[in-house]
């Protein structure tokens, strides 16, 4: 190590940059683990932007020409100069890394800027549409964006808030599935197994700064091929963590594999933190006919049995000695009589004509006591805890039975329900909510988890002619998050890799169930399948351009998806045909009453956003992290402040006294962003704020969020 050090440093004086490039891969290196998951980490990612302008400073690639499906010039160039010539956008370049200088200028138009994932990045949102079927609900969110940089974003709006993120990563399965460093990994690709794991370790340490360390929970589902391995990284990433693994039966015909098993399921790995945990429910998810349905026995007798239980055994007894009085002829409940005295035949106790006691007495004709006073049994027969059994052929008497004072207290918390009242006015009851609850067990087996019926025939029900590879059963996916948030109806899910939008239609899905406020989070990219990506670069079409974009995953599938659940037409705007069925079975074509704002991600220059010439793009991200609920701020206020449903803006300090009068009157705010860079003024106005609402400085805690990122271990 002390040779390698000394040639470094001979490096550093010729090319600074490849010199730190080494020297991060020798730390990677010599902290590498003895034992456990050992990975290549490989070079940092890499995201091309096509619809970002080139500016100086950028690193860009030289695309190929337009028609060629080659995969072109991979090299990074730096951008020294942009003019225009003969009205031509040109860049001047400078090939980064090399000894020898080597330059060019190129058309801009035949330039992608590149971001490295250790590069900082100022994001901000571009609204490109918005649902509102919810009233004063808060908004649902997806964002179309690469999910590194969306979980960077995320971090300034949701750390350490979000209550559940449920991802359907890619399982690598060698069929150009999933892309890395802008290339599709193939089965062909010696080095893919820990390109996966690179790929998926960084986001998975950004995704534990957005869960709730206290109480939260991480989903992520994979099939066999990388199962074992994604097992060991979570419980790298997540040491602190307890680690679970469900068998999902996703497909009982099975998926024929050559000389083997024929596999019917995938995994589910569940990541518990805190006090995070499952809830049970009403199945045991073996099986569809396993729920805990069976009444137990809940009326008892109401005559004392066991030693002590006769009529003479205590002085006390009299006040339990009494009879129930019914029709002789019907059998139908009169009254309850009074108690009486030790030593009085119950024979020779008065009955009108027609009437027919009921006596405390043993099996075996002994008389007993019964197990409580006589006001206290009328009690109960007038409140529907008491009631008369079926009436004996011979002697025509009917048994008592009461409810017990633990049952009762069990109708009060929702184990038992009540139904009814008999003709007698007894109470009828059955299984509450709670009773039927169960714990879930960790092979899953139920019908409405089949992928074919519920995930592939589910999407073209909504979005006709529409294809999306492989989607999850929308009941696979709302069982799932149940488990976690249905004591939770507030809470915030995320999911980074959200393809058709499964995940945000089944928190949809769970709001109506429970009248819920839940929110989701959806980012997924705009990316084209293998295949169709060399048809459209034949086309002469590139990346970023309308006629290439609109064929995306986001604009073709996500988007319409969720407008189409949410409005309950589908894009050609007819209704869409068939029942949501299951746990909650009505019409899809009746929609579901929730709101929802589609955005991508955009790039901003850091003295732009400095300088508050940026607001705009970093406006939605204010709103999100005040909860995505109510109006937004779009533009700079007039007036030097705003304040809206729940947070504030305050760009002109001069303002701060009514700003503060505002916030305190409202209710409902819990933020208020502070434009000043000036400490000691923004001290000031956070000691007259209410306790409730947490000040946050702009544009510093934006900066401070994403520049932090540089120098982070990728």
């Amino acid at each position: 190590m002390s040779r390698l050090t000394e040639l470094l440093h001979e490096l550093k004086s010729k090319d600074a940059q490849l010199a730190a490039d080494l020297a991060a891969e020798v730390k990677v290196l010599s902290s590498r683990r003895a034992f456990g998951l050992n990975f290549e980490p490989h070079q940092p990612e890499a995201v091309q932007l096509p619809q970002r302008a080139i500016r100086k400073g950028d690193k860009v690639r030289v695309l190929p020409e337009r028609g060629s499906t080659q995969r072109g010039d991979h090299r990074l160039w730096r951008v020294t100069k942009m003019e225009t010539i003969d009205g031509v956008r040109v860049a001047h370049l400078e090939l980064r890394g090399v000894e020898e200088p080597e330059t060019q200028v190129v058309e801009a138009e035949n330039l992608v800027v590149v971001a490295e994932f250790r590069d900082p990045i100022y994001p901000g949102l571009r609204s490109t549409g918005r649902v509102e079927q919810g009233g004063d609900k808060p908004f649902h969110t997806v964002i179309n964006a690469e999910n590194f940089h969306a979980l960077q974003t995320l971090l300034y709006t949701h750390r350490s808030s979000v209550d559940c993120i449920y991802i359907d990563p890619p399982y690598n399965t060698g069929a150009k599935d999933w892309k890395y460093n802008n290339d599709y990994v193939d089965g062909e690709d010696l080095y893919r197994h820990s390109k996966w794991l690179a790929f998926m370790e960084r986001r998975l340490k950004l995704a534990k700064e957005l869960l709730n360390p206290d109480d939260s929970v991480l989903i992520v589902t994979i099939d066999e091929k990388e199962y074992l391995r994604l097992g060991l990284l979570l419980d790298q990433v997540f040491p602190e963590a307890d680690v679970q693994m469900v068998s999902d039966v996703i497909n009982r015909a099975g998926t024929p594999r050559a000389s083997r098993f024929s596999r019917v399921d995938e995994y589910v790995f569940f990541v518990f933190l805190g006090q995070g945990g499952a809830v049970p429910w009403t199945s045991t998810m073996l099986g569809d006919d396993d729920t805990s349905s069976s009444m137990p026995t809940v009326w008892f007798t109401a005559v004392r049995r066991g030693g002590g239980s006769g009529r003479e055994d205590k002085k006390s007894g009299k006040a339990s000695f009494y009879p129930v009085v019914i029709d002789a002829a019907s059998g139908k409940f009169i009254r309850v009589g009074d108690p009486v005295p030790h030593g009085v035949p119950r024979h020779e106790v008065p009955m009108a004509e027609g009437e027919l006691a009921i006596w405390p007495l043993a099996n075996d004709g002994r008389e007993n006591r019964w197990r409580f006073s006589a006001d206290v049994m009328r009690r109960y027969f007038e409140n529907g805890t008491a009631r008369l059994g079926k009436r004996d052929p011979v002697t025509g008497l009917r048994p008592v039975t009461y409810l017990q004072p633990g049952t009762v207290e069990n109708i009060a918390n929702g184990t038992f329900e009540v139904t009814g009242r008999s003709a007698e006015g007894a109470l009828e009851l059955a299984l509450g909510d709670r009773a039927k609850s169960v714990v879930p067990r960790t092979v899953w087996n139920k019908t409405s988890h089949f992928a074919r019926d519920h995930g592939s025939a589910l999407v073209a029900r909504l979005l006709p002619g529409r294809l999306f590879p492989f989607p999850k059963s929308l009941y696979a996916v709302e069982d799932a998050l149940r488990f976690f948030v249905a004591n939770k109806p507030d809470a915030v899910v995320c999911d980074f890799f959200a393809g058709s939008g499964t995940t945000a239609h089944a928190v949809m899905r769970l709001n109506r169930q429970d009248d819920g406020r839940r929110t989701s989070i959806s980012v997924t990219n705009n990316e084209v399948s293998a295949d169709e990506q060399q048809a459209l670069l034949r086309q002469g079409l590139r990346p970023g351009e309308p006629e290439w974009e609109k064929h995306g995953i986001c604009e073709f599938v996500t988007k319409p998806r969720l407008r189409a659940a949410i409005t309950g037409r589908r894009p050609g705007g007819e209704p869409i045909d068939g029942d949501y069925k299951f746990t909650d079975e009505f019409p899809m074509s009746d929609g579901l009453e929730e709101n929802i704002e589609f955005f991508t991600l955009t790039y901003q220059a850091p003295l732009s956003v400095s300088h508050n010439r940026a607001y705009t793009s970093v406006a939605p991200l204010l709103w999100l992290r005040a909860g995505s609920e109510g109006r937004r701020i779009d533009t700079l206020p007039s007036d030097g402040w705003q304040v809206v449903d729940t947070y504030g803006l305050i760009v002109d300090l001069d303002h701060a006294a009514k700003f503060v009068a505002a916030i305190a009157e409202s209710a409902t705010v819990r933020m208020a962003f502070i434009v000043t860079n000036d400490d000691r003024r923004f001290q000031m106005i956070c000691a007259d704020l209410p306790g409730r609402v947490e000040p946050v400085r702009l544009y510093e805690s934006y900066l401070a969020n994403f520049e932090i990122n540089t120098g982070r271990e990728l």
